[in-house]
């Protein structure tokens, strides 16, 4: 039978070179690649390969980091879309409290404007609120929110800040309905304020005035204006009423053809003045008009 010797064992761990012959090899070759690479091109080429070969290794690992971008990416998206939204939101609601600044601004002026006429007046007055006005285009009506109860009178002058509106017609308790001056049944006594020349303004139905009764060889120039007489003791003496916008001579009539722009703004703001006037004697003494026409219905004012 076959024994094995001493020298027919192998030992378990083989004997490496030492640490440091490894260390030294490395050196040597680290130093010599450095030098090939300072003094010759030829590692350029090895290089480029060896990044396009490293490439998909960064990729695989910068995934992570970038799908964490990618759904921050979104999540911003998402948020900016949001707060996109909120700031839209918020800007018309800013935008609906500026137009409603602006008509409040608007509105007080016109009030103001009121006030100051009414102080110049010596009558007393009272600021009422329109909440509708006539749809028919030739019947110009208006409803006040002021009544009998606040001593509202059939008959009662109209007017605005620029001049006279028209005159009430109808009075309930809390509301009452006034024909403006453009309604054509409906006539003001008016006088030239130049040369005092006295007519009755009529209303046109179009918007405008017209003065029939004045012979073809009155004096009334365009651009005269038209204030109230004061006669019948209806409206106070010298309120402004409109302005001549036209005058003709038509051939064969016996009265010229006149056109006058209302001084009033009748279509314009919220409120108006009611003229308390003394000398038609108040609501005790105020007869109501026998041609007063039957009112339209009324539709709200914008």
């Amino acid at each position: 039978m076959a024994k094995f010797g001493d020298g027919d064992v192998k030992p378990l761990f083989s004997k490496a070179p030492p640490l440091s012959l490894k260390v030294l090899v490395f050196v040597v070759l680290s130093l010599a690649l450095m030098f090939m690479d300072q003094r010759l091109d030829n590692l350029q080429t090895m290089r480029l390969a060896l990044s396009a070969i490293a490439q998909p290794v960064r990729w695989i690992a910068d995934f992570p980091q970038s799908l964490s971008s990618l759904g921050d990416y979104f999540e911003s998206r998402e948020q900016l879309r949001v707060e996109n939204r909120a700031l839209r939101r918020q800007q018309l609601v800013l935008r609906a409290k500026v137009e409603r600044l602006q008509s409040l601004q608007a509105e007080n002026r016109r009030i103001r404007a009121l006030l100051q006429s009414a102080e110049a007046l010596k009558q007393r007055v009272l600021i009422a609120g329109v909440l509708a006005a006539s749809p028919d285009p030739y019947r110009h009506y208006i409803m006040l929110n002021k009544g009998s109860l606040d001593g509202v009178y059939a008959g009662q002058p109209l007017i605005d800040s620029h001049g006279v509106m028209g005159q009430v017609t109808q009075v309930g308790l809390m509301s009452s309905v006034a024909n403006l001056i453009t309604d054509p049944n409906y006539g003001v006594p008016v006088e030239i304020n130049r040369d005092g020349l006295q007519t009755i303004a009529e209303g046109g139905g179009d918007g405008q005035l017209r003065l029939p009764y004045l012979p073809t060889n009155a004096d009334i120039r365009t651009g005269d204006r038209l204030v109230t007489s004061g006669l019948g003791g209806r409206y106070p003496a010298g309120y402004p009423v409109g302005t001549v916008t036209n005058v003709k001579h038509k051939a064969g009539q016996y009265f010229l053809s006149v056109r006058a722009k209302p001084s009033a703004h009748l279509h314009q703001g919220r409120e108006v003045l009611l003229v308390w006037n003394d000398a038609a004697g108040g609501a005790g003494s105020a007869a109501k008009s026998p041609d007063t026409p039957t009112p339209a219905p009324l539709s709200a004012k914008p």
